[in-house]
């Protein structure tokens, strides 16, 4: 987990000193350090830091600042590649400067600096005990979606909000579930469809390896490893759910990247038994990829898809990786991807739910030179 957002917030006065908002640049690095000593005592944003985050295609830092030019507040947003999402991760008010409005001014432009990237959805977290931001965060119009315990470092409780700069609001029932291994992101997958479709399921890391060992197709000597659709079809269905394969051709996947004869060998076997397996289960496979118009449909059936993608469009690595499409809302897709990049500083806010601009998810629902294309399609049985 990354380090918990801290939120210090200013509220509206009936006659606030004069002061403006704009981006930030390198040449306030000393200002905003400043703000940061005065504002926290602990989990310190350094000025190293500092420096990265304004420079960041995924960050955009606003400051707050008077006439004579000094800083008296900022804003820090981050952005996750590839979606319509943004959190603001950090605010801070010098506390002269509490109760001016300044507070109020940084999320207003956070906005709309969200908005001009094409983020749709910002969320934010805030202790709990925190009512002037609260009160501050419902007056402009954000929404309550979670709460989670001993979330700072003196293990004060959290409060998650969001809201949604264009349009309606999307929730979805289903729960989400972060992948404790690197190489189960597909079992994680089927096991959140798991839980959603059948009442009687919970979830657990114990699950997590379960479906794993059932959908993997790597073995042994070959080293521990990910999972094809039909395995992940096939342990779906084996735990009672109806699935169908649309994948974009015939036979083994995965191994261009394979060197070693043996773990090719191994791969192939694996994934020929998945092949027989899905005609026992009666589990259907169309050559043909699932594009965004049919996992539309799918959705609106009440059915949910695990979706194939490459996470460089999010990550910056050029791996396979499995996401699960929960919802729809005209515009975007949304995901839950079971991968946390804590390095990034991210947390379940923002891997769960997230929106995906349709043109955005067509591209990155592809994998290698090919490209690839592949999804499960679950069902109630």
């Amino acid at each position: 987990m990354g380090v918990p957002s801290r939120l210090v917030s200013a509220v509206d006065a009936p006659s606030p000193p004069v002061f403006a908002v704009r981006a930030a640049s390198a040449a306030d690095l000393d200002g905003l350090v400043a703000i940061e000593s005065h504002s926290f005592e602990t989990d310190r944003i350094a000025r190293r830091s500092f420096r990265k985050l304004v420079e960041a295609p995924t960050a955009a830092i606003t400051v707050a600042f008077l006439p004579d030019g000094r800083l008296v507040g900022y804003a820090l947003l981050l952005f996750r590649a590839g979606t319509g999402m943004a959190r603001l991760y950090s605010i801070a008010v010098l506390p002269e400067m509490r109760g001016s409005g300044v507070g109020a001014a940084l999320v207003a432009e956070s906005e709309r600096v969200a908005f001009d990237r094409d983020r749709f959805l910002l969320r934010l977290e805030v202790r709990e005990d925190n009512a002037d931001a609260i009160r501050l965060y419902e007056r402009m119009g954000y929404r309550r979606i979670g709460r989670y315990l001993d979330y700072y470092e003196d293990h004060a409780n959290a409060l998650r909000y969001e809201k949604r700069l264009r349009g309606d609001a999307l929730s979805t029932s289903v729960r989400y579930y972060e992948q404790t291994t690197d190489f189960t992101c597909g079992p994680c997958c089927v096991m959140m469809a798991l839980g959603h479709l059948r009442k009687d399921y919970a979830m657990s890391p114990v699950e997590e390896i379960k479906l794993w060992r059932q959908a993997t197709t790597v073995f042994m000597m070959a080293g521990l490893g990910g999972c094809d659709p039909h395995g992940l079809a096939v342990s779906a269905a084996r735990n009672g759910l109806a699935a169908s394969i649309h994948v974009s051709r015939e036979g083994s996947l995965f191994l261009e990247s394979v060197r070693d004869p043996e773990k090719r060998r191994v791969m192939e076997l694996a994934q020929e038994d998945f092949r027989h397996q899905t005609i026992a289960f009666d589990i259907p496979i169309h050559h043909r990829p699932l594009d965004v118009a049919a996992i539309r449909e799918a959705l609106a059936e009440g059915a949910l898809a695990i979706v194939l993608i490459s996470a460089y469009r999010m990550f910056g690595k050029k791996v396979p990786h499995w996401v699960l499409v929960v919802g729809d809302d005209g515009r975007h897709l949304f995901i839950h991807d079971p991968w946390v990049e804590d390095r990034s500083r991210e947390t379940h806010n923002d891997a769960a739910n997230l929106p995906i601009p349709y043109a955005d998810f067509e591209h990155m629902a592809r994998w290698g030179r090919e490209p690839l294309r592949a999804a499960v399609v679950l069902r109630p049985r």
